[in-house]
């Protein structure tokens, strides 16, 4: 079990004031199977008034205005929340359930791609040849080491919004295009698949009380009987390093912070994210 305090800062700045902002906020985790939230709070400067609500997809979104003038805006999230490791999966489909009408009209939506997740024929190819002859649960995995094996961790060369396509072109990416590259590659062999957001704590063995500089993540599960969470970029299933967000069928169902706003264009945006140990 750990027990991990996480501070998320977004600072915008504008080379003029802004008149107004609306936005949507998805920086607050949940409490659910794996992890328990202890505390939490989302803090905006300029201060505003905010609404909280559950998306399609389950996650918290808190909205918010700011309609005074301001040449800057501060988002901080502080969360503690306990994680423990996610037991294996308890039950398992087979092929036959996967392919059958009741899952491909209830997961349908994980099923099908987006234009981020879409995936090139040579991608669908490693997917079929890594699952063939195994079932659901152990396909799932193999099809994710297999295109995570292909790709080189570099940051910066691509963006959130970049398509898996692009990324598998360049054989390099960051944890999102990992993610939609897997999700693509899951669908094209039948296994529903969704994109999770959230932290992860970057040092395994970290000492209790520290503070390290940690990660906004990607990462995916998939159905075969019931949900798992697995880390493509890390080639680990989800643990208890790993602090949920958000789930949806792609980055942008999940994006950090969402909104438009009317004035000059951002100069500066500056995002930090600190986890602390605390057990």
């Amino acid at each position: 079990m750990s027990r991990l305090r996480i501070v998320h800062t977004s600072m915008f700045r504008y080379a003029d004031p802004v008149v107004a902002s609306y936005n949507e906020a998805r920086m607050t985790p949940l409490s659910q199977a794996g992890q328990t939230v202890l505390e939490s709070r989302l803090d905006v400067h300029p201060q505003t008034w905010t609404h909280g609500y559950r998306d399609y997809w389950g996650t918290q979104v808190t909205a918010f205005e700011v309609l005074a003038p301001h040449q800057s805006l501060l988002l901080t999230a502080e969360h503690v929340v306990e994680v423990v490791e996610r037991p294996a999966a308890a039950s398992s489909a087979g092929w036959d359930v996967l392919r059958g009408p009741e899952v491909r009209d209830r997961l349908a939506e994980h099923l099908a791609d987006t234009s981020t997740t879409e995936v090139p024929d040579d991608v669908v190819e490693i997917a079929r040849r890594a699952a063939d002859g195994l079932e659901p649960s152990e396909a799932a995995e193999a099809v994710c080491l297999a295109v995570r094996d292909e790709l080189e961790y570099i940051p910066g060369v691509t963006t959130v919004h970049t398509p898996a396509a692009e990324a598998w072109t360049k054989r390099t990416g960051v944890c999102q295009d990992m993610a939609h590259l897997a999700l693509g590659a899951l669908r094209s062999v039948g296994i529903p698949a969704r994109y999770v957001s959230g932290y992860l704590h970057p040092d395994t063995s970290g000492e209790i009380g520290a503070t390290v500089t940690g990660e906004s993540h990607a990462w995916v599960e998939w159905w075969a009987g019931e949900w798992t969470g697995y880390d493509p970029t890390n080639r680990v299933r989800a643990g208890e390093h790993h602090v949920v967000l958000g789930r949806g069928r792609c980055y942008d169902d999940v994006a950090p912070l969402r909104g438009i706003y009317a004035g000059p264009q951002t100069q500066d945006l500056v995002v930090q994210v600190r986890i602390t140990r605390e057990a």
